[in-house]
This record gives C-alpha cells, sequence and structure tokens, in this order.
C-alpha cells in the first residue's frame, strides 16, 4: 500500500489493522507527517504542529497494541484539532494575532475525550480570525486553500479541518458550527460533516450556552464521522448545557426503503449556483434509486430567516469582538473587525425579534418532518468562494444575482437558528471548476441517528470519494 492510501486510509479501517495487527500507529503516522510536509505549503491546513510528540505517543499506541494492552477507540488515530479549542500547555491562536503568544490553561472538554480515548493530536488546524468567517484566511497563518481548486477557499471557519482531510494529512478532525463552520467546508472539500442538535456535545464557556454554537467531526466517511462523534458526546459536568443521557450513534442501519423525503432546492429564498442544483438533483436520484419517496417542499421561509439569523450573530459573536476595538483595531483582519463593529450597533431588541423568527421557522419544518423522516436541501449554494475572499469588502453574485457576501453563498445558518435538529452534510458531487458540493440532511429535533441513517445509504451507493489517486485531490 503507497503511502498516499495510508493517509486517505478511513479512520475505522485503520483502528481495525491496528488491532489485527497488520497496521502500526507509527506506520500511519508516518506516512501522515511525511504527507503534510509534502503539502503544507501548497495547502496551509496547518497553523502548530506537534509532529515530534505525535511520533512519540504513536509507538506508545504500538506498543499497546502489540502487547494486547487495553486501547482506546481513537488509540494511534492523527486527529487535527481545531486552532480554536484547548490543549493544556499548548498554543492556541484562534487564527488572530492579538492571541499569538497564548498558551492554554485547560483542555476543552471535547479534546480531553478526544486524548483519553487515545487520538493524537499531532496537528492544529487554521481557523480565519475568530472562527468568524465562512473561508479561513489571517494575517497571523496567511491563506487556506481548497486541496481540489487552491484558487477557491475549503470553507470556514472549520476550514484548516477540511483542508487537511481532502489533502490526506488527518485521519478525522474536530469543527465548530455557529453558522455553519462544520457544514460549509465539509461541502467545499467534498467530505462528511455534522452538526449535533444543541447540547449534545460540550463546549467552553460562555458559547456552550450559545445555542447557535456546536462542536462536532469532519471526517471522509460516515463510520468515521460516527465514531468521533461518539467519542465527543455526552454529558459534562463542567457544561450545563450537555444533555443527558450521553447517545451513542449504531454503526449500522436499516434500508431507507419506503421513507419520505421532503426536498427543498432553495428553502425558499436562497439564489443557488447552477451546478449546484444539477448535483443537488442527482444526489436526490440516489436516495430514489434506494427507494426513499422524494417530494418538493415549500416552506414559507424568506429572506427575514438570513436576516435574523445574522442579527443574532451580531449580538452575540459580534459583540463578544466588540470589546477588542479599542485595543486591537489595528492587528485585527478586516473581516473580524467589521463584524465586531456590526455587534456594537446590535440592540437587545433586535436579539429578541430573531427568537421570533425562529419559532415562525419551526413552525414550518416542525410539522413537515412529521410527516416526513428527513429535509434534504445544499449546503452552500455557492461551491466556494475565491480562497482570499474577504466579506467586508468583496461583492458576490450567484448566477448574476448579488447575494450578501458574508453568508448569503451558504444555507446552513437556518440550521444554526433551528439548533435542535441535527444536520449532517454529504458530498454531492463536484463543479465546473472542480471545487465538490454537499447536500444537508435535516432530521427531527434530537433524532441523530435518522440523518445517519440516510447518509449512510447514500454513501454506500454513491460515487466514491478518495479510494483511489483517480478519485483524490491532486496535489
Amino acid at each position: 500500500m503507497s503511502d498516499p492510501d495510508l493517509c486517505y486510509m478511513p479512520a475505522t479501517e485503520a483502528i481495525r489493522r491496528f488491532k489485527a495487527r497488520t497496521l502500526s500507529p507509527v506506520e500511519l503516522m508516518q506516512a501522515v507527517i511525511a504527507r503534510a510536509e509534502a503539502v503544507q505549503k501548497k495547502v496551509n491546513a496547518f497553523t502548530y504542529t506537534h509532529f515530534d510528540e505525535a511520533m512519540d505517543l504513536a509507538r506508545k499506541a504500538e506498543a499497546k497494541y502489540a502487547k494486547g494492552q487495553r486501547t482506546g477507540v481513537l488509540e494511534g488515530l492523527p486527529i487535527g484539532i481545531k486552532d480554536e479549542s484547548y490543549i493544556k500547555g499548548k498554543p492556541t491562536s484562534g487564527g488572530s494575532l492579538i492571541m499569538k503568544d497564548y498558551v492554554a490553561k485547560h483542555t476543552s472538554p471535547q479534546n480531553e475525550r478526544i486524548l483519553k480515548a487515545g487520538g493524537i493530536a499531532h496537528a492544529r488546524t487554521a481557523t480565519p480570525e475568530f472562527s468568524c468567517a465562512g473561508y479561513t484566511w489571517s494575517k497571523l497563518w496567511g491563506v487556506t486553500r481548497n486541496p481540489w481548486n487552491r484558487k477557491f477557499t475549503p470553507g470556514g471557519s472549520s476550514g484548516g479541518s477540511a483542508a487537511s482531510l481532502a489533502s490526506g494529512t488527518s485521519a478525522i478532525a474536530t469543527g465548530s458550527d455557529i453558522g455553519g463552520s462544520i457544514r460549509i467546508p465539509a461541502s467545499a472539500c467534498g467530505l462528511v460533516g455534522f452538526k449535533p442538535p444543541y447540547g449534545r456535545n460540550p463546549d467552553d464557556p460562555p458559547f456552550n450556552l450559545d445555542f447557535y454554537c456546536h462542536t462536532g467531526p469532519l471526517a471522509r466517511t460516515v463510520s468515521d464521522a460516527i465514531l468521533l462523534q461518539n467519542v465527543m458526546s455526552g454529558p459534562y459536568a463542567g457544561d450545563i448545557s450537555t444533555l443527558r443521557p450521553k447517545l451513542t450513534l449504531p454503526t449500522a442501519y436499516k434500508p431507507i426503503k419506503g421513507m419520505k423525503i421532503a426536498f427543498s432546492m432553495d428553502l425558499g429564498f436562497y439564489e443557488v449556483d447552477r451546478d449546484v442544483q444539477k448535483n443537488t438533483l442527482a444526489a436526490l436520484d440516489v436516495f430514489r434509486s434506494l427507494g426513499a419517496q422524494v417530494d418538493e417542499v415549500d416552506l414559507g421561509w424568506t429572506h427575514k430567516t438570513l436576516q435574523s439569523g445574522m442579527a443574532y450573530l451580531d449580538h452575540l459573536f459580534g459583540a463578544s469582538l466588540a470589546g477588542l476595538l479599542n485595543t486591537h483595531s489595528r492587528e485585527m483582519t478586516s473581516y473580524a473587525r467589521h463584524f465586531a463593529k456590526s455587534g456594537q450597533k446590535s440592540k437587545a431588541t433586535d436579539f429578541v425579534a430573531t427568537l421570533s423568527t425562529v419559532n415562525e421557522m419551526y413552525a414550518k419544518l416542525g410539522p413537515l418532518l412529521e410527516r416526513y423522516d428527513v429535509l434534504i436541501c445544499p449546503t452552500n449554494a455557492l461551491p466556494a468562494v475565491a480562497a482570499d475572499f474577504d466579506q467586508s469588502t468583496d461583492k458576490l453574485r450567484i448566477n448574476g444575482k448579488p447575494v450578501n457576501p458574508m453568508l448569503g453563498w451558504v444555507m446552513t445558518l437556518p440550521f444554526n437558528m433551528l439548533s435542535r435538529c441535527p444536520v449532517l452534510t454529504m458530498p454531492s458531487g463536484r463543479a465546473r471548476n472542480g471545487v465538490p458540493t454537499g447536500i444537508q440532511i435535516v432530521g427531527r429535533s434530537y433524532s441523530d441517528a435518522d440523518v445517519f441513517r440516510f447518509g449512510m445509504a447514500y454513501e454506500a451507493a454513491a460515487p466514491k470519494w478518495y479510494e483511489t489517486a483517480a478519485t483524490r485531490p491532486a496535489l
């Protein structure tokens, strides 16, 4: 098996081979590090790397498997950890010059669980500054690029995680999603991304109490996403928002024959790129071939949805950055500074109005999901924006029509608003520019297994990604 084949091996397969002693964690780590060193300058997926320590930990994992000792469910896997969460004693920058010298004093709950399960944090993955954009570049780390076409972004804010997976430099990776930050990059890089329902996975304060905010996995396969999600999920003593009892997702599911899918191409108001439309329709044909019923529906949502969602982000997320303007404005990126200034203008009445919009939205979707098993729609309305796109200054058009440059080109924010609904993003194809496109599978509130049932069935029947050199990015 060539080194690239090792680098793109599913995490679940790697664990199986570790246990069978037909593959060593050391072999896998060596291959992944070599791959990272070969492609980092092209893709720029990583910020900090911990390769020497990772090799030491891989040797310890190898010894555990060799001796038949008890191993964690992630034992020996190289896992990209988003440079936003914390690992005690290690640097975390949040993509910002302001934090370039910060060393974490504690380990974030999701990372604590990953490390306890034997996962190896060989590298930290790039983010836009403070994770406040749908693309990934910063003054501190430069531009992160899409491995499928480096002129374009891998998405954001978990763009480094997605770029790493697509370029074969992590087995699985972590992300966080406050407006689509797991799903946007998963779609743009041809990956599986899961936004769990609010409270399913723990997070650091204060954003653990922000119901738009979710931590979750990015992966190259559905099984790998399940593997990491089952480690990340469950109640946490330091996070009052986390749900009891822990939900453990099954790894096998019944067929979807006879099940019902509600479908919307535009959620009522998005302008959707023609390549995205074509690939979405092709994906729906895969579901039909599996015996599912697909019906187009009208949700009755309007541009008010996007406006309200952005008003909410301004009030909490933007306002949380506003305190940096007086002392750190010059160090901030243009887009983070613009977002912070928007937060300064937000009013409590604006925030309260967004809650009414969420109720209005669910008054449409809730009853619909009593008649249908899931809702499917595109993930990104445009495959991706340019790698160096700046939402604070650049204009954006889809099909020749102007759209909001911040979040008007992605269709993810409505499901942060409806945060108790699980959402699984799956690849739907590639656009003419080579950039992948994706679909969102939206489930009933807290019905996580439903979206994975559909995702698993779709993955088994759809064209395969990453299996061979011919189906991987050419780097």
